[in-house]
């Protein structure tokens, strides 16, 4: 009863702080700290103690599960070679530059142990790091570097730490060293590749979204227990069993399984994560009786903590101008020196650090010591990264991802998602098959489509979009069903089970009418052709005469024929001016298929995005 009551408490208390800081637009992880370092001189407040086996297989294979069904599988590929520089290359160089520093102003202290605790805060975690990279709008290709970096530093960084420990027990070879690190990292990769493949080859089977949802619970902890059994890296093989459960996703679970697994393991990822930065506070009464105890002074400890931390940061400072100068002089391609300055400064530690630290024997010399400087590093890059990251970006006037450019994607993505399908309805209809039932198909997927081109002109339309009143009209009609479904539980007309079945129907409806967030591109910004699309076809490629708009800012024939229009497009061969799909009469589609003219650009303020009829492609 004891157990449940603190679990209960922990979770309210994450609740509550996580709640303020959001509302206060303070980091959460720093808030939790620090209520969790006041809360354990709170008389009465039980002494956490913060178990490394709970953290190492408790905590750490869900998170980096969490994580890692989340990251593409593509854009891992693309970016692998930074990726392993960071999470290996990194490691290994901070291991060996902070080990040093420690050996050098911690009395008495072997250089085996002062590794170790340079292995123990190498790995920076991620959590913070994207946290703060998504609340001030970081591009996305540092987000997802940091990322990466995060799925495979705590592999790197473990195996350094399981070798440090060896040599302070006694000699330990360099290719001794060499075969550990290859056995974990084989090890792990094997058995990451298995779980994944046996694990999505299960959940193809599956159609209960509660049984799939259940083995995906178990699978990071198979895979990590699995890996240390043959003393490979868990880490790996949770990683890359989570990459290949993610990238499958979608063509091995069905839409209510990936909706219920989505939900869950965004549920579980905030509990843990949030729960373990506010345990890390509540160490601090513990850490400090322990150091009492080491003999050293108050001013030795101070400059022990500050000199480790300073090694910390100023490792990966120079890591990152070194990987910038070692490109350029070789003359391979760089990262932007703005890109390479906020990964330096995005080292913020976390729980892992704080559970290696704890994995040390008790038998090392000056443990204590070495514990508070985890501790000390973790809250140092905290409080200094995390407070002035976002400054950082700012002042460095990084890009931030483009919300119209994302709707631009999506609209093109779903247009050519919405032929296929038209083009397969008209295969696999029969002439049985009623006419009003197609053309109801026709209409919801047609809908779909227009609904994504309609986001982009948002901030230029006078009035509602069609999709805009179809969602304020459908909502407003799901609210007079939703009462009288409740008439009908209150009054018993109907089996519970039934019910339930009718508000999932309700529920999931109206989920796909509300948006979590607008895409509305930002009106002091060009919504222009995303590069990765640009020239797409040869009829995008081609350099078009710049010719004069017919009309500036109408539509002719609409006002010819007294309809309205939604937004507006113009035929870069003629400078014919005509309404878009999403509009009744779809004059420049129609202007198509009369002069064959192929490409047209938006003609709404602020938009330079160009379509090709012919290729059906964006450019």
């Amino acid at each position: 009863m004891e157990i449940a009551v603190e679990l209960v408490a922990l979770v309210v208390a994450v609740l509550l702080v996580t709640a303020a800081a959001r509302k206060l637009d303070w980091s959460a992880p720093l808030c939790l700290i620090a209520v969790g370092v006041v809360a354990s001189y709170v008389p009465g407040i039980p002494d956490y103690e913060l178990d490394p086996e709970v953290v190492l297989l408790g905590l750490l294979p869900p998170l980096l599960y969490a994580t890692a069904i989340r990251t593409s599988l593509i854009d891992f590929r693309r970016n692998r070679g930074p990726i392993l520089l960071l999470s290996v290359g990194l490691v290994i160089f901070t291991t060996a530059a902070v080990g040093v520093v420690a050996w050098l102003v911690i009395p008495g202290l072997p250089l085996a142990a002062g590794l170790a605790i340079g292995a123990v805060v190498a790995p920076p975690d991620a959590v913070a790091a994207t946290a703060v990279a998504r609340k001030v709008g970081m591009p996305r290709k540092l987000t997802r570097l940091l990322e990466g970096e995060s799925l495979f530093n705590d592999a790197a960084a473990l195996v350094a730490l399981r070798t440090a420990i060896a040599a302070i027990a006694g000699s330990v070879s360099l290719l001794q060293v060499g075969g550990d690190f290859l056995l974990a990292a084989g090890g792990g990769l094997v058995i990451g590749f298995a779980v994944g493949a046996i694990a999505a080859m299960i959940r193809t089977r599956l159609q209960d979204p509660v049984t799939d949802t259940a083995l995906s619970l178990v699978v990071p902890f198979i895979a990590y227990i699995a890996a240390e059994a043959i003393h490979g890296s868990g880490v790996i093989a949770v990683v890359v069993a989570g990459l290949i459960l993610g990238h499958k996703a979608p063509s091995m679970l069905s839409g209510r399984s990936r909706l219920a697994s989505r939900l869950n393991w965004q549920t579980i990822q905030f509990l843990l994560e949030n729960i373990v930065f506010l345990l890390i506070g509540l160490q601090v009464r513990r850490i400090m009786t322990e150091v009492g105890d080491s003999g050293l002074s108050a001013l030795q400890l101070v400059v022990i903590c500050l000199a480790t931390l300073a090694a910390t940061i100023v490792t990966r400072i120079v890591w990152m101008a070194g990987i910038g100068l070692a490109r350029r002089l070789f003359r391979r391609h760089a990262w932007p020196w703005r890109y390479s300055a906020v990964i330096a400064w995005a080292g913020m530690r976390g729980v892992v650090t704080l559970a290696a630290a704890f994995v040390l024997p008790a038998d090392t010399p000056q443990r204590a010591v070495l514990v508070l400087v985890a501790f000390v590093v973790v809250a140092g890059t905290l409080l200094l990264h995390g407070t002035t990251l976002p400054v950082l970006v700012r002042r460095l006037k990084l890009p931030p991802p483009d919300p119209g450019e994302d709707a631009l994607q999506e609209a093109a993505v779903l247009h050519d998602m919405t032929r296929a399908a038209l083009d397969e309805l008209e295969k696999v209809r029969t002439p049985e098959d009623p006419d009003d039932i197609v053309e109801r198909l026709r209409s919801r997927l047609q809908h779909r489509s227009d609904s994504a081109w309609e986001e982009l002109g948002r901030q230029s339309a006078l009035t509602e979009t069609p999709s805009d009143a179809y969602r304020r009209l459908r909502l407003k009609l799901l609210e007079v069903e939703r009462a009288k479904f409740l008439e009908a539980r209150d009054s018993g007309m109907a089996d519970d089970d039934v019910l339930r079945r009718i508000l999932e129907r309700l529920d999931i409806e109206e989920s796909m009418l509300d948006r979590e967030e607008e895409t509305v591109p930002d009106s002091d910004r060009e919504l222009r052709t995303p590069a990765a699309t640009a020239g797409s076809c040869k009829h995008l490629a081609k350099s078009w005469p710049e010719v004069q708009p017919d009309a500036a800012d109408v539509c002719a024939e609409c006002v010819a024929n007294g309809t309205t229009w939604v937004h507006l497009r113009k035929c870069l061969k003629c400078g014919n001016v005509a309404c878009c799909d999403s509009s009744p009469s779809k004059h420049a589609t129609q202007h198509f298929h009369d002069t064959l003219h192929p490409v047209m650009r938006s003609q709404e303020p602020g938009e330079t995005w160009r379509w090709c009829f012919v290729d059906k492609q964006l450019g």
